[in-house]
């Protein structure tokens, strides 16, 4: 199966920790980190800035889009970035440790 890295910003740590710990529990993610980051960026015609909290989902390809709906279930933005990176090369062992700690959504 496919490793990829999903990301997700939300506006507070409490909305991360929910998020990220649904997706673990849900066994939709082996792991997720949460990340303090400053975004600037255009909304409504003019530019904003805020601090957010980056979510990294440590997921495999099949889970996507069930990953994908949870969030949006879940989170408060009215239009929340929701993507994936492919993993093209990680060590075996953590790669086993995912796919164990992972249930495909197929």
């Amino acid at each position: 199966m496919d490793l990829i890295e999903i990301y997700t910003a939300v506006a507070t740590p409490e909305e991360a920790q929910q998020i990220a710990s649904a997706l673990v529990n849900r066994k939709l993610a082996a792991c997720a980190q949460i990340t303090a980051i400053e975004s600037y960026y255009s909304w409504e015609g003019s530019l904003q800035q805020s601090v957010e909290y980056r979510i990294s989902i440590k997921s495999i390809a099949a889970n996507y889009s069930t990953v994908e709906k949870a969030i949006v279930e879940l989170h408060s933005y009215t239009l929340p970035a929701i993507y994936a990176l492919p993993v093209l090369h990680a060590y075996a062992p953590y790669t086993d440790w995912v796919l164990e700690n992972t249930t495909a959504q197929i």
